[in-house]
C-alpha cells in the first residue's frame, strides 16, 4: 500500500516596495546658498573687509563730503516719502472715491507704471522742464528770450520732484487695496448723518488707510535713500547722496575704501528700515 507523501504548500514572501532613499532637506538648500554665497555674500563680505583698512572709516566720518551727502540723503528721502504720501493719498482717494471714467484703467496704469525705471520718469521730466525742454522752447518762442525761465531740475528740488513723481504710486498701490476692503455702508452712514466730505475723510477713511500709508511710506524711504539714478540724470550740481558718493569716490576718485565705507553705512541705514518696512507690513497685512 503506498503511502501518500503530504507536500506542504510552499511559503509565498511578499516583498514590500523598494524603499526609496530620501535625500536630507539640507541637500536641496546648499545650490541656493552656494549661488547666494557667490553672487551676493562673497562680494558684500570682500566691501566690508575692505572697509576696514585701517582709519578709513575715521577718514570718512570725519569728512565733510561724508557729512553732508548723509544729510542730502536723509532730507531727501524724507521729503520725498512725505511728498508721495501725501500725494498718493489725494490721488488713491480719487481713483477709488470719486467716479469718472477710466478709474479702472488708471488703476491698471498704476500696476504698470511699478515696473518702469526710475531713469525714464527723469529723461521724461528732463524733456519737458529741462534747460531744452518743451517749457523752456516754448517760453524762448514767445518771447524771444535768450533762455527760458525753467532750471529746477538740476537743483535738489528737481531731484525731489522726480522722485515723488516715481515713487508715488508705491504707495498709491497698498491704499487701492486698502480702500478696495473698506466697507461702504460706513461711508453712507457717515453721509446720511451730515458729515461733509472732509470729516468723511478724516473720520473714517484716513482710520482704515494709516497701515497702508504707514507700509507704503517705509517702503517709498528705503527706496529713495538708494536711488541713484534719478540723481545722476537729472544732473544736479551739488546734490551728493550717499550712492552718488560712493560711485564718486570708486570710479572718479579710485578711493575704494572709503567707498567701501559709504556702502556699509548705506546697507546698514537700508537693512535697518527694510527690518522696519516689514514689522510694518506684517502688522498692516500688505
Amino acid at each position: 500500500m503506498a503511502s501518500a507523501q503530504a507536500t506542504a504548500p510552499p511559503v509565498v514572501t511578499t516583498a514590500g516596495p523598494p524603499r526609496s532613499r530620501t535625500v536630507p532637506t539640507w541637500v536641496w538648500a546648499l545650490p541656493p546658498v552656494a549661488v547666494l554665497g557667490l553672487v551676493f555674500l562673497y562680494p558684500l563680505a570682500l566691501v566690508v573687509q575692505e572697509s576696514l583698512a585701517p582709519g578709513a572709516y575715521a577718514e570718512v566720518f570725519s569728512s565733510a563730503s561724508f557729512r553732508d551727502a548723509l544729510l542730502t540723503t536723509v532730507w531727501l528721502a524724507v521729503g520725498a516719502t512725505f511728498g508721495c504720501l501725501v500725494l498718493g493719498f489725494v490721488l488713491a482717494l480719487i481713483v477709488a472715491f470719486v467716479p469718472f471714467p477710466g478709474a479702472k484703467a488708471v488703476s491698471r496704469f498704476i500696476d504698470v507704471f511699478l515696473s518702469f525705471p526710475s531713469f525714464l520718469i527723469t529723461l521724461a521730466l528732463l524733456f519737458v522742464y529741462g534747460t531744452v525742454g518743451m517749457a523752456n522752447g516754448l517760453w524762448t518762442g514767445a518771447t524771444g528770450a535768450a533762455e527760458g525761465p525753467f532750471h529746477f531740475l538740476t537743483t535738489p528740488w528737481g531731484v525731489l520732484l522726480a522722485e515723488i513723481t516715481y515713487f508715488t504710486p508705491f504707495v498709491m498701490r497698498p491704499l487701492l487695496a486698502a480702500f478696495s476692503q473698506l466697507d461702504t455702508a460706513q461711508l453712507e452712514v457717515a453721509s446720511s448723518l451730515g458729515a461733509r466730505p472732509a470729516r468723511i475723510v478724516r473720520k473714517v477713511i484716513l482710520p482704515e488707510a494709516l497701515p497702508a500709508l504707514a507700509a507704503g511710506g517705509s517702503l517709498v524711504l528705503v527706496m529713495c535713500l538708494n536711488e541713484f539714478g534719478i540723481v545722476l540724470f537729472t544732473g544736479a550740481k551739488g546734490v551728493t547722496t550717499l550712492p552718488m558718493l560712493v560711485y564718486s569716490k570708486a570710479i572718479l576718485e579710485s578711493d575704494y575704501a572709503a567707498a567701501c565705507v559709504v556702502a556699509v553705512v548705506n546697507v546698514v541705514i537700508s537693512v535697518g528700515l527694510y527690518t522696519l518696512y516689514r514689522v510694518v507690513s506684517r502688522r498692516a497685512g500688505a
